[in-house]
């Protein structure tokens, strides 16, 4: 009986997602028809109503965030500038963060300009912003398949054309890449080289370089969406994309959310002062400003030195996680294939060819595990046959548990 429910409640929460285009006498607009919700947000709820092990969201792990740190300095903040933080403020961000964000950037190998950094409320805003200016129904944007859901739910809601790319251990297929560049004509390239969401695979070197020359080659945007970047348990910092970019064309996206708090919702975009003169018109639509307070709350985080040092605090925590669940896909039958990031936050399975993620969630939410169906991560033609794991917001001893049921519902499989 247990199962019949659960299995209910996943095959309404998921295919809601694909709900009809028309309520009641509202017609919605052309370009939301055919936008659907997030499936991990509906998972989300699923798992929430019962006893389950989640591997399905993307969230950092909440004893990372420094709540001490950042509730002093929130009370110190609001005490001695509460009147103005507290008041609207520019589109164009905090002022002093600017300089905050610059240090922390300075690694990632690129200088910033006058005018070439506009603070966000979340990377997420700078995708929809850049999409915003960037696409008209029916242009092409070039993306990792399979690449972040929720940047294909924004692409979607400007009625692009998403065509995949390829992706290989180190990142796009550059021979697919620039074979789709000369097919297809894209409006821009969207990629996150670090770590990626969902494979957890980390763009060489090489390739980083190759992408800003085939973008400067055939005069194509690249949006390059970074927010794991700081997330490295093995190996040194790559260059970025924007460290390449002799020719203006690559749109750097930065967050906090992943390092300091996903709540506190800033990030931040870095690109020629052209774009940014227009993003910031765009955000002035969306929200006018983000929030002051949070703002200052991570200009002053920065400003008095804990950033660094709480980066280099967490990494070992979140790496243990991350070998806990590399290890025990031992356990998993002959045939299943994984990523092995060297950092982030996620890793990326392919079970065997006929083997169907979305048609087995309700066998393994009812055994206690959840995971996100791969196929959601496409943009068309989704692979059924692979899923997303995230190790991040499960204790080594959760993770341990959930990958032994996890195995064990694959060989019932």
């Amino acid at each position: 009986m247990m199962g019949q429910i659960w299995y209910k409640i996943l095959i309404i929460s998921i295919y809601l997602l694909k709900d009809g285009d028309t309520m009641a006498d509202v017609t919605f607009s052309n370009r939301m028809q055919g936008v659907t919700g997030s499936a991990i947000r509906e998972i989300f709820k699923i798992v929430a109503a019962g006893n389950v092990i989640s591997f399905a969201g993307g969230n950092p792990n909440p004893a990372t965030f420094p709540k001490e740190e950042l509730s002093r300095i929130s009370a110190e903040l609001l005490s001695e500038n509460g009147a103005v933080l507290l008041q609207y403020g520019q589109t164009e961000g905090y002022a002093p963060l600017y300089e905050s964000i610059k240090q922390v950037l300075a690694p990632r190998g690129f200088a910033i300009g006058q005018g070439e950094l506009l603070p966000l409320t979340g990377s997420s805003q700078g995708i929809e912003l850049f999409t915003k200016l960037m696409i008209n129904p029916g242009d092409v944007i070039l993306a990792e398949a399979p690449t972040f859901l929720g940047a294909l739910q924004t692409f979607f809601s400007y009625e692009a054309n998403v065509i995949g790319v390829k992706m290989e251990e180190d990142g796009m297929d550059l021979n697919d890449l620039e074979e789709k560049i000369k097919l297809h004509k894209p409006k821009f390239i969207y990629t996150i080289p670090t770590f990626q969401n969902p494979m957890g695979v980390c763009m060489s070197a090489n390739k980083r370089k190759a992408v800003a020359e085939l973008a400067a080659r055939y005069g194509v945007a690249v949006l390059e969406d970074d927010p794991y970047c700081e997330l490295r348990y093995e190996g040194e910092m790559l260059p970025s994309i924007k460290s390449f970019d002799t020719a203006g064309l690559v749109v750097h996206l930065m967050s906090f959310s992943k390092t300091v708090s996903p709540g506190l919702r800033v990030g931040a975009a870095v690109g020629n002062s052209t774009v940014i003169r227009k993003m910031v018109v765009a955000k002035q639509g969306a929200d006018v400003h983000t929030a002051n307070l949070n703002q200052a709350m991570v200009d002053a985080y920065v400003r008095r030195g804990y950033y660094f040092d709480h980066v280099k605090e967490i990494i070992p925590s979140y790496k243990k996680q991350m070998d806990t669940m590399v290890e025990l896909f031992s356990l998993f039958p002959q045939g299943v294939r994984y990523t092995r990031p060297s950092g982030g936050l996620f890793t990326w399975v392919e079970l065997p060819e006929g083997k169907d993620a979305l048609a087995l969630l309700p066998k393994a939410v009812e055994a206690g595990v959840a995971y996100v169906p791969g196929e959601h991560f496409y943009a068309r033609d989704g692979k059924k046959n692979t899923m997303r794991l995230n190790f991040s917001a499960s204790t080594p001893e959760q993770i341990v548990k959930g990958m032994e049921i996890l195995a064990d519902v694959l060989k019932k499989a």
